[in-house]
Protein backbone atom coordinates (compact mmCIF):
# COMPACT_ATOMS: atom_id res chain seq x y z
CA UNK A 1 0.00 0.00 0.00
CA UNK A 2 1.21 2.97 -0.72
CA UNK A 3 0.32 6.85 1.14
CA UNK A 4 1.37 10.12 0.60
CA UNK A 5 2.77 11.86 3.71
CA UNK A 6 3.24 16.03 2.90
CA UNK A 7 3.42 15.31 -0.35
CA UNK A 8 5.37 12.67 -0.44
CA UNK A 9 5.11 9.08 -1.19
CA UNK A 10 5.71 6.24 1.05
CA UNK A 11 5.37 2.30 1.08
CA UNK A 12 3.47 1.31 3.76
CA UNK A 13 4.49 -2.53 5.29
CA UNK A 14 0.72 -3.79 6.27
CA UNK A 15 2.32 -6.04 8.61
CA UNK A 16 5.90 -6.46 9.50
CA UNK A 17 6.87 -9.41 11.62
CA UNK A 18 9.50 -9.45 13.98
CA UNK A 19 10.94 -5.34 15.08
CA UNK A 20 8.77 -2.08 13.42
CA UNK A 21 10.27 1.41 14.50
CA UNK A 22 6.46 2.87 14.02
CA UNK A 23 3.05 2.31 14.22
CA UNK A 24 0.29 5.19 12.66
CA UNK A 25 -3.43 5.35 12.30
CA UNK A 26 -3.91 4.31 15.68
CA UNK A 27 -6.76 5.57 17.78
CA UNK A 28 -4.16 5.97 20.97
CA UNK A 29 -5.28 5.70 24.52
CA UNK A 30 -2.35 7.10 26.92
CA UNK A 31 -3.96 5.85 29.94
CA UNK A 32 -1.28 8.54 31.39
CA UNK A 33 -2.60 11.10 33.77
CA UNK A 34 -4.33 13.46 31.62
CA UNK A 35 -6.08 10.31 30.02
CA UNK A 36 -5.64 11.51 26.67
CA UNK A 37 -6.87 9.73 23.17
CA UNK A 38 -5.29 10.74 19.99
CA UNK A 39 -8.23 9.69 17.32
CA UNK A 40 -5.60 9.14 14.56
CA UNK A 41 -2.12 9.24 15.59
CA UNK A 42 1.55 7.64 15.23
CA UNK A 43 3.77 6.24 17.77
CA UNK A 44 7.48 5.72 17.09
CA UNK A 45 9.82 3.82 18.73
CA UNK A 46 13.51 2.66 19.14
CA UNK A 47 15.74 0.20 20.96
CA UNK A 48 12.47 -1.01 22.49
CA UNK A 49 11.72 2.77 24.02
CA UNK A 50 8.72 5.26 22.56
CA UNK A 51 10.70 8.16 21.07
CA UNK A 52 7.77 9.92 19.40
CA UNK A 53 4.10 10.29 19.48
CA UNK A 54 1.61 12.42 18.20
CA UNK A 55 -1.48 12.87 15.36
CA UNK A 56 -1.30 11.68 12.07
CA UNK A 57 -1.26 15.73 10.61
CA UNK A 58 1.87 16.36 12.93
CA UNK A 59 4.05 12.87 10.99
CA UNK A 60 6.54 14.60 8.64
CA UNK A 61 8.55 10.93 8.23
CA UNK A 62 7.00 7.55 7.52
CA UNK A 63 9.22 4.66 8.33
CA UNK A 64 9.08 1.90 6.01
CA UNK A 65 8.65 -0.92 8.61
CA UNK A 66 5.80 1.49 9.94
CA UNK A 67 2.63 -0.82 11.35
CA UNK A 68 -0.84 0.64 9.57
CA UNK A 69 -3.19 0.38 12.95
CA UNK A 70 -5.93 0.77 10.64
CA UNK A 71 -7.99 2.96 13.22
CA UNK A 72 -7.89 0.23 15.42
CA UNK A 73 -7.27 1.25 19.50
CA UNK A 74 -4.01 0.61 20.88
CA UNK A 75 -3.73 0.70 24.17
CA UNK A 76 -0.65 0.56 27.12
CA UNK A 77 0.52 -3.48 27.29
CA UNK A 78 -1.44 -4.83 30.34
CA UNK A 79 -0.15 -4.87 34.26
CA UNK A 80 -1.39 -7.54 36.36
CA UNK A 81 0.68 -6.43 39.90
CA UNK A 82 -0.27 -9.54 41.91
CA UNK A 83 0.61 -12.88 40.23
CA UNK A 84 2.70 -16.32 40.42
CA UNK A 85 3.03 -16.04 37.49
CA UNK A 86 6.28 -18.89 36.78
CA UNK A 87 6.20 -20.35 40.28
CA UNK A 88 3.10 -22.81 39.89
CA UNK A 89 3.27 -24.04 36.80
CA UNK A 90 0.88 -25.32 34.68
CA UNK A 91 -0.12 -28.78 34.92
CA UNK A 92 2.66 -29.58 37.16
CA UNK A 93 2.43 -30.88 40.66
CA UNK A 94 5.24 -31.09 43.58
CA UNK A 95 7.93 -30.73 40.53
CA UNK A 96 6.54 -27.27 39.37
CA UNK A 97 5.06 -25.36 42.65
CA UNK A 98 8.01 -23.21 43.50
CA UNK A 99 6.11 -20.73 45.30
CA UNK A 100 5.95 -21.75 48.93
CA UNK A 101 9.01 -22.41 51.12
CA UNK A 102 7.30 -23.13 54.18
CA UNK A 103 10.16 -24.65 56.07
CA UNK A 104 10.63 -21.26 57.83
CA UNK A 105 8.29 -18.41 58.52
CA UNK A 106 10.60 -15.92 58.01
CA UNK A 107 11.77 -15.64 54.79
CA UNK A 108 12.68 -12.42 53.17
CA UNK A 109 16.16 -13.56 51.30
CA UNK A 110 14.52 -15.59 48.49
CA UNK A 111 14.13 -14.33 45.29
CA UNK A 112 11.12 -15.03 42.77
CA UNK A 113 13.94 -14.69 40.08
CA UNK A 114 14.99 -18.21 41.50
CA UNK A 115 12.32 -19.94 40.31
CA UNK A 116 10.17 -18.45 37.47
CA UNK A 117 9.84 -20.39 34.92
CA UNK A 118 9.62 -18.66 31.34
CA UNK A 119 8.76 -21.76 29.26
CA UNK A 120 5.43 -21.86 31.22
CA UNK A 121 2.50 -22.14 28.87
CA UNK A 122 0.75 -19.65 30.89
CA UNK A 123 3.56 -16.92 29.79
CA UNK A 124 2.33 -17.25 26.64
CA UNK A 125 -1.70 -17.41 27.36
CA UNK A 126 -0.64 -13.67 29.68
CA UNK A 127 0.58 -12.28 25.78
CA UNK A 128 -2.75 -13.48 24.26
CA UNK A 129 -4.82 -11.39 27.08
CA UNK A 130 -2.64 -8.66 26.26
CA UNK A 131 -0.82 -9.13 29.37
CA UNK A 132 2.97 -7.39 28.71
CA UNK A 133 3.92 -7.22 33.12
CA UNK A 134 2.99 -8.84 35.83
CA UNK A 135 4.03 -9.17 39.31
CA UNK A 136 5.31 -12.31 40.27
CA UNK A 137 6.27 -14.29 43.85
CA UNK A 138 6.14 -16.04 46.63
CA UNK A 139 2.94 -17.45 47.97
CA UNK A 140 0.94 -16.23 51.15
CA UNK A 141 2.46 -19.18 53.54
CA UNK A 142 4.72 -17.23 55.11
CA UNK A 143 4.63 -14.38 57.35
CA UNK A 144 7.47 -13.21 55.40
CA UNK A 145 7.28 -14.95 51.99
CA UNK A 146 10.66 -13.57 50.11
CA UNK A 147 11.58 -10.52 46.91
CA UNK A 148 8.51 -10.39 44.15
CA UNK A 149 9.91 -9.34 40.85
CA UNK A 150 8.23 -7.52 38.15
CA UNK A 151 9.14 -8.71 34.71
CA UNK A 152 7.81 -8.83 31.08
CA UNK A 153 5.90 -11.96 29.90
CA UNK A 154 7.78 -12.22 26.97
CA UNK A 155 11.13 -13.93 26.45
CA UNK A 156 13.20 -17.41 27.65
CA UNK A 157 15.35 -16.23 29.83
CA UNK A 158 14.36 -14.71 33.11
CA UNK A 159 17.40 -12.37 33.78
CA UNK A 160 16.68 -10.09 30.21
CA UNK A 161 12.90 -10.09 31.50
CA UNK A 162 13.28 -8.41 34.51
CA UNK A 163 12.14 -4.56 34.82
CA UNK A 164 13.17 -4.29 38.84
CA UNK A 165 13.74 -7.68 40.98
CA UNK A 166 13.22 -6.73 43.74
CA UNK A 167 10.09 -5.02 43.35
CA UNK A 168 8.74 -5.96 46.85
CA UNK A 169 9.04 -8.37 49.61
CA UNK A 170 5.80 -9.84 50.17
CA UNK A 171 4.22 -10.10 53.81
CA UNK A 172 1.09 -12.31 54.49
CA UNK A 173 -1.52 -11.95 57.47
CA UNK A 174 -4.30 -13.75 58.38
CA UNK A 175 -5.36 -17.55 57.83
CA UNK A 176 -2.71 -19.03 55.12
CA UNK A 177 0.29 -18.52 57.84
CA UNK A 178 -1.40 -19.77 60.58
CA UNK A 179 -2.84 -23.10 58.48
CA UNK A 180 0.61 -23.12 56.59
CA UNK A 181 2.21 -24.09 60.53
CA UNK A 182 -0.07 -25.39 62.54
CA UNK A 183 0.26 -28.97 61.10
CA UNK A 184 4.19 -28.70 61.96
CA UNK A 185 2.98 -27.27 65.18
CA UNK A 186 5.45 -24.40 64.79
CA UNK A 187 4.82 -21.00 65.48
CA UNK A 188 2.78 -18.81 63.76
CA UNK A 189 -0.91 -20.39 64.75
CA UNK A 190 -2.33 -17.10 65.18
CA UNK A 191 -2.52 -13.50 64.18
CA UNK A 192 -1.08 -12.71 67.37
CA UNK A 193 2.24 -14.57 66.45
CA UNK A 194 2.19 -13.43 63.12
CA UNK A 195 2.49 -10.16 63.28
CA UNK A 196 4.87 -10.45 66.15
CA UNK A 197 7.34 -12.59 63.94
CA UNK A 198 7.15 -9.45 61.67
CA UNK A 199 8.00 -7.30 64.14
CA UNK A 200 10.58 -9.09 65.88
CA UNK A 201 12.41 -9.45 62.18
CA UNK A 202 12.09 -6.05 60.81
CA UNK A 203 13.56 -4.55 64.84
CA UNK A 204 16.87 -7.26 63.86
CA UNK A 205 16.54 -5.86 60.32
CA UNK A 206 16.17 -1.77 61.16
CA UNK A 207 19.07 -2.28 63.92
CA UNK A 208 21.65 -4.30 61.13
CA UNK A 209 20.16 -1.38 58.72
CA UNK A 210 21.69 1.29 61.19
CA UNK A 211 24.78 -0.41 62.18
CA UNK A 212 25.75 -0.63 58.35
CA UNK A 213 25.09 3.18 57.58
CA UNK A 214 26.81 4.03 60.62
CA UNK A 215 29.86 1.90 59.10
CA UNK A 216 29.17 3.88 55.36
CA UNK A 217 30.04 6.80 57.33
CA UNK A 218 32.43 5.80 59.17
CA UNK A 219 34.28 2.89 58.29
CA UNK A 220 37.05 3.40 60.46
CA UNK A 221 35.31 3.48 63.50
CA UNK A 222 32.76 1.19 62.82
CA UNK A 223 32.62 -2.17 61.39
CA UNK A 224 30.07 -4.00 59.10
CA UNK A 225 27.39 -6.13 60.81
CA UNK A 226 27.95 -9.68 60.47
CA UNK A 227 26.17 -11.21 57.56
CA UNK A 228 22.95 -12.10 57.61
CA UNK A 229 21.43 -12.97 54.53
CA UNK A 230 17.56 -11.93 55.39
CA UNK A 231 18.24 -8.92 57.17
CA UNK A 232 20.12 -8.14 53.88
CA UNK A 233 17.34 -8.21 52.01
CA UNK A 234 15.19 -6.33 54.07
CA UNK A 235 17.37 -3.35 54.01
CA UNK A 236 15.75 -2.25 50.40
CA UNK A 237 12.15 -2.09 52.36
CA UNK A 238 14.07 -0.13 55.23
CA UNK A 239 15.39 2.66 52.83
CA UNK A 240 12.19 2.87 51.02
CA UNK A 241 13.56 1.36 47.90
CA UNK A 242 10.79 -0.63 47.33
CA UNK A 243 7.17 -1.30 49.19
CA UNK A 244 5.73 -4.01 51.52
CA UNK A 245 3.41 -6.23 49.93
CA UNK A 246 0.83 -7.76 52.62
CA UNK A 247 -1.45 -9.88 51.63
CA UNK A 248 -4.73 -9.25 53.49
CA UNK A 249 -8.28 -10.01 53.00
CA UNK A 250 -9.63 -9.51 56.61
CA UNK A 251 -10.44 -5.52 57.27
CA UNK A 252 -8.73 -6.22 61.06
CA UNK A 253 -5.36 -8.00 59.24
CA UNK A 254 -5.60 -4.70 56.99
CA UNK A 255 -5.41 -2.45 59.94
CA UNK A 256 -2.39 -4.68 61.03
CA UNK A 257 -0.60 -4.54 57.75
CA UNK A 258 -1.24 -0.71 58.12
CA UNK A 259 -0.43 -0.47 61.66
CA UNK A 260 3.06 -2.67 60.99
CA UNK A 261 3.78 -0.13 58.32
CA UNK A 262 3.55 2.66 60.36
CA UNK A 263 5.66 1.27 62.72
CA UNK A 264 8.50 0.77 60.87
CA UNK A 265 8.32 3.40 58.03
CA UNK A 266 7.89 1.39 55.34
CA UNK A 267 5.49 1.32 52.35
CA UNK A 268 2.62 -0.21 52.38
CA UNK A 269 1.16 -2.34 49.13
CA UNK A 270 -2.31 -3.92 50.42
CA UNK A 271 -2.87 -7.25 48.37
CA UNK A 272 -6.48 -8.86 47.58
CA UNK A 273 -8.21 -6.39 51.01
CA UNK A 274 -11.30 -8.51 50.42
CA UNK A 275 -12.71 -6.45 52.74
CA UNK A 276 -11.62 -2.89 51.68
CA UNK A 277 -15.12 -2.26 49.93
CA UNK A 278 -16.06 -2.70 53.87
CA UNK A 279 -13.60 0.14 55.28
CA UNK A 280 -13.50 2.93 52.24
CA UNK A 281 -13.53 6.08 54.85
CA UNK A 282 -10.83 4.91 56.97
CA UNK A 283 -8.73 3.46 54.37
CA UNK A 284 -8.82 6.81 52.53
CA UNK A 285 -7.71 8.36 55.52
CA UNK A 286 -4.25 6.20 55.36
CA UNK A 287 -1.05 6.78 53.76
CA UNK A 288 -0.82 3.55 51.85
CA UNK A 289 0.60 3.37 48.33
CA UNK A 290 -2.65 1.19 47.35
CA UNK A 291 -4.66 -2.35 46.66
CA UNK A 292 -4.36 -5.03 44.47
CA UNK A 293 -7.73 -5.81 44.21
CA UNK A 294 -8.82 -9.71 43.87
CA UNK A 295 -9.23 -12.25 42.75
CA UNK A 296 -12.98 -12.29 42.60
CA UNK A 297 -13.98 -14.69 39.86
CA UNK A 298 -12.98 -17.42 42.16
CA UNK A 299 -15.39 -18.98 45.04
CA UNK A 300 -15.04 -17.83 48.81
CA UNK A 301 -13.20 -21.30 49.74
CA UNK A 302 -11.98 -20.08 53.41
CA UNK A 303 -13.73 -17.95 55.98
CA UNK A 304 -11.95 -14.79 55.04
CA UNK A 305 -13.06 -14.37 52.02
CA UNK A 306 -16.80 -14.25 52.91
CA UNK A 307 -17.49 -10.81 51.87
CA UNK A 308 -15.60 -11.58 48.56
CA UNK A 309 -17.61 -9.30 45.89
CA UNK A 310 -16.37 -8.15 42.17
CA UNK A 311 -18.25 -4.55 43.40
CA UNK A 312 -15.28 -4.24 45.84
CA UNK A 313 -12.34 -2.29 43.27
CA UNK A 314 -14.96 0.04 42.25
CA UNK A 315 -16.13 1.05 45.36
CA UNK A 316 -12.18 1.74 46.53
CA UNK A 317 -12.00 3.31 43.24
CA UNK A 318 -14.87 5.51 44.22
CA UNK A 319 -13.39 6.48 47.78
CA UNK A 320 -10.14 7.75 46.16
CA UNK A 321 -7.92 4.60 46.69
CA UNK A 322 -5.39 3.94 44.04
CA UNK A 323 -6.81 0.84 43.17
CA UNK A 324 -5.59 -2.36 41.09
CA UNK A 325 -7.48 -5.50 39.79
CA UNK A 326 -5.38 -8.51 39.98
CA UNK A 327 -5.19 -12.47 39.03
CA UNK A 328 -3.02 -13.70 41.53
CA UNK A 329 -3.14 -15.94 39.35
CA UNK A 330 -3.18 -19.30 39.07
CA UNK A 331 -6.34 -18.32 41.60
CA UNK A 332 -7.39 -16.70 38.44
CA UNK A 333 -6.12 -17.59 35.22
CA UNK A 334 -4.51 -14.80 33.30
CA UNK A 335 -6.17 -15.17 30.94
CA UNK A 336 -9.21 -13.90 32.35
CA UNK A 337 -7.30 -10.42 33.20
CA UNK A 338 -9.55 -8.46 31.16
CA UNK A 339 -13.02 -10.25 31.89
CA UNK A 340 -11.86 -9.07 35.62
CA UNK A 341 -12.03 -5.41 34.76
CA UNK A 342 -15.01 -6.09 32.60
CA UNK A 343 -16.61 -8.11 35.45
CA UNK A 344 -15.71 -4.99 38.00
CA UNK A 345 -17.43 -2.39 35.41
CA UNK A 346 -20.79 -4.61 35.58
CA UNK A 347 -20.60 -4.21 39.07
CA UNK A 348 -20.14 -0.42 39.34
CA UNK A 349 -16.99 0.29 38.63
CA UNK A 350 -16.44 3.36 36.52
CA UNK A 351 -14.84 2.52 32.83
CA UNK A 352 -12.03 4.53 33.15
CA UNK A 353 -11.26 3.41 36.15
CA UNK A 354 -10.88 0.05 35.20
CA UNK A 355 -9.18 0.41 32.49
CA UNK A 356 -6.44 2.18 34.66
CA UNK A 357 -6.96 -0.19 36.87
CA UNK A 358 -4.73 -2.55 34.51
CA UNK A 359 -2.50 -0.25 32.96
CA UNK A 360 -1.30 3.06 34.62
CA UNK A 361 -2.51 2.09 38.38
CA UNK A 362 -0.97 -1.07 38.96
CA UNK A 363 2.13 0.63 37.46
CA UNK A 364 2.40 3.59 39.92
CA UNK A 365 1.48 1.39 42.74
CA UNK A 366 4.25 -0.92 42.06
CA UNK A 367 6.90 1.78 41.53
CA UNK A 368 7.24 0.49 37.95
CA UNK A 369 5.51 3.44 35.69
CA UNK A 370 8.43 5.21 34.49
CA UNK A 371 8.58 1.86 32.12
CA UNK A 372 5.42 0.88 31.76
CA UNK A 373 1.66 1.11 32.33
CA UNK A 374 1.04 4.58 29.77
CA UNK A 375 1.61 5.09 26.59
CA UNK A 376 4.04 8.29 26.94
CA UNK A 377 7.39 9.26 25.52
CA UNK A 378 10.68 7.23 26.84
CA UNK A 379 8.57 4.65 28.29
CA UNK A 380 8.75 1.01 26.89
CA UNK A 381 7.07 0.24 23.83
CA UNK A 382 4.68 -2.02 24.84
CA UNK A 383 1.30 -1.91 23.36
CA UNK A 384 -2.12 -3.74 22.83
CA UNK A 385 -3.86 -3.16 19.57
CA UNK A 386 -7.38 -4.13 19.99
CA UNK A 387 -10.83 -3.77 16.89
CA UNK A 388 -13.35 -3.41 19.86
CA UNK A 389 -13.31 -2.98 23.52
CA UNK A 390 -10.71 -4.72 25.51
CA UNK A 391 -13.44 -5.11 28.46
CA UNK A 392 -15.77 -6.78 25.65
CA UNK A 393 -15.18 -10.84 26.28
CA UNK A 394 -15.73 -11.69 22.85
CA UNK A 395 -12.57 -9.74 21.84
CA UNK A 396 -9.03 -10.26 21.87
CA UNK A 397 -5.63 -8.08 20.83
CA UNK A 398 -5.11 -8.43 17.68
CA UNK A 399 -1.45 -7.13 18.00
CA UNK A 400 1.16 -7.20 20.98
CA UNK A 401 3.83 -5.29 21.04
CA UNK A 402 6.78 -5.93 23.67
CA UNK A 403 9.79 -3.45 23.55
CA UNK A 404 8.78 -2.61 20.24
CA UNK A 405 8.48 -5.85 18.72
CA UNK A 406 5.51 -7.67 17.93
CA UNK A 407 5.55 -11.04 19.86
CA UNK A 408 1.67 -12.40 19.36
CA UNK A 409 -1.23 -11.53 16.41
CA UNK A 410 -4.25 -13.19 17.16
CA UNK A 411 -6.39 -11.52 13.86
Amino acid sequence: MQRVVNGSLFLVVEFYQGFNDMIINAVIHTMDRTNTIIQNGYICFENGKITEMGTMEELTVLSEKAFDAKGNHIYPGFVDAHTHLGMFEDSIAEEGDDGNEDSDPVMPQLRAIDAINPMDRYFDEALSAGVTTVLTGPGSADPIAGQIAAIKTYGRCIDRMIIKAPAGIKFSLGENPKSAFKDKEQSPITRMATAALIRETLHKAKRYYHDWKKHIADSENYDLPDYDAKLEALMPLLAKEIPAHFHVHRADDIFTAIRIAKEFDIECVLVHATEGHLITEELSDELIRGVLSGPFLTDRSKPELRNMTPQSPGKMAKAGIPTAIITDHPETPISFFTICSAVAVRDGMKRTDALKAITSVPAQICGIDDRVGSIETGKDADFVIYQGDPLDIMNQPCVVFVNGQVVKTTC
